[in-house]
């Protein structure tokens, strides 16, 4: 009995030093520690040893089993991913084309934003940023935005200093029109410009609002610049973006910082049928503007435009919730 385990012991190391490999080693430990290996039969033989030499033959099998657990170990780490690297570096061919990694994509925003800036630069415009975090000055006042109007409601901004207690607080701007403001302080006329950025506001999200967006400013300043050149330039924008059977026409409104003022709507195709959409404002600089940064009004007249980004995203692909925008979900991103 005792030469059983010897010969076991022999045989064993003979088959590890043939490993070379990790499947090599599996079937090492499947033929000897598996549960139904050599050790687990040797010790199975314990009930048919004599009496006299069971104790020595039990120590001898428990001491067999360690030696090759053991030896076991020390293969697989000596091993480590080399095993594993071979079989794998043996399937793959080496003259063949990579595999190229993969990329991602700009997000439908920064897309927009691309388009619009090639659209306007075409005509002439230059790009032009500023800060997000503004004054009430370059917010409201300079916009000729009175101190009751209802845009300037605390509630209704995201005011950073109380309203109350400064004279000029800061806050989150509430549209891209303070880069206007600021381009005119820093420039002699004419200025041909738009501005594209983030702007804030507590609006509850839902389909068609979000407490932040993206909007496109626009400022032409000249001599004689009037209504014609303004629709002009919308028109060349509406097609260039959405199409040669875009059509747009401008509704008498009022914002404090144009006269006159209009809103933008853009005709184009929702779903199965042509509809009028509002994407923004626009109008003649008001000549209140003109003063508050140093500009003769009676020498310089010019136009403004406001666009909603995500407004001209959403119609351009037919997106309906405003909220798609800014969830990150790959799966609706991909589309676009």
């Amino acid at each position: 009995m005792l030469d059983k385990i010897e010969q076991l012991d022999q045989q064993s190391a003979a088959d590890l030093a043939a490993v070379n490999s990790a499947e090599d080693l599996e079937q090492f430990r499947i033929k000897y520690l598996g549960t139904k290996g050599a050790v687990k039969g040797l010790m199975g033989l314990l009930k048919d040893v004599p009496k006299e030499i069971k104790p020595q033959f039990g120590q001898q099998a428990n001491a067999l089993r360690q030696k090759l657990q053991g030896a076991f170990d020390q293969c697989k780490a000596s091993l480590g991913d080399t095993g594993k690297a071979k079989k794998k570096a043996s399937t793959i061919d080496v003259t063949e084309p990579g595999v190229p990694a993969s990329l991602g994509r700009e997000h439908v925003i920064t897309q927009t934003i691309d388009d619009l800036l090639e659209v306007f630069g075409r005509m002439g415009f230059d790009a032009v940023t500023g800060p997000e975090v503004e004054d009430e000055y370059h917010n409201f006042v300079a916009l000729n935005i009175p101190k009751q109007h209802p845009a300037r409601d605390p509630l209704d901004n995201f005011y950073l200093d109380d309203p109350y207690a400064s004279d000029n607080p800061h806050l989150l701007r509430s549209q891209t029109s303070t880069v206007q403001i600021r381009t005119m302080e820093n420039n002699e006329p004419p200025i041909r410009v738009v501005s594209i950025g983030r702007v804030y506001r507590p609006d509850e999200h839902d389909a068609t609002h979000y407490s932040m967006f993206h909007q496109i400013e626009g400022l032409y300043v000249d001599k004689k610049v009037n209504m014609v050149d303004l629709k002009t330039t919308l028109v060349q924008f509406a097609k260039a973006m959405f199409g040669d059977d875009a059509e747009i026409d401008l509704v008498p409104s009022y914002f404090p910082f144009t006269e006159p003022s209009a809103e933008l709507y853009i005709k184009m195709q929702v779903r199965d049928k042509m509809e009028w959409i509002e994407i923004g404002g626009c109008g003649m600089v008001d000549p209140n503007v003109f003063k508050a940064v140093g500009y003769d009004p009676e020498e310089w007249t010019g136009f403004a435009f406001g666009l909603g980004i995500e407004r001209v995203a959403m119609r351009k692909y037919g997106i309906t919730d405003i909220r798609w925008l800014f969830e990150n979900d790959t799966r609706f991103l991909k589309q676009l």
